[in-house]
């Protein structure tokens, strides 16, 4: 799954770069997106996310295209490998800025972890 994000004025840290809690809140949104249109029905909660690499800055009127794949899926939960390029509108040319793993749990109506269905 794709996901594009324009990077605004408000979306940046006193230095004029992109602050990294939008860059993680677009990650998880987008992830959990990603999961949920694959299960439908699924109550899924993010549990982890593993290494946080930030590559390079990114500044305002940046557009950011998030690659989000299935890595892994278990019982109850489902990983997924997130990756975000800075495509420079002015070349074309895009840059791998940020990647990480987000992993959700399927939670049933008591909150308890269950099994994903169909798996």
């Amino acid at each position: 799954m794709e996901q594009y994000k324009l990077v605004l004025p408000e979306h940046l840290n006193h230095y004029g770069y992109l602050f990294g809690g939008n860059m993680l809140k677009w990650v998880d949104e987008y992830a959990w997106i990603a999961a949920s249109l694959e299960h439908p029905g699924c109550k899924f909660v993010t549990i982890g996310m593993d290494r946080v690499e930030f590559r390079r800055g990114v500044s305002k009127g940046t557009i950011l295209r998030f690659v989000i794949e299935k890595a892994e899926q278990k019982s109850t939960s489902i990983r997924y490998t997130v990756n975000v390029f800075a495509d420079d509108i002015e070349t074309g040319q895009e840059e791998n800025v940020f990647s990480t793993h987000v992993t959700f749990v399927c939670l049933g109506d008591n909150g308890k972890k269950i099994r994903i269905p169909g798996d």
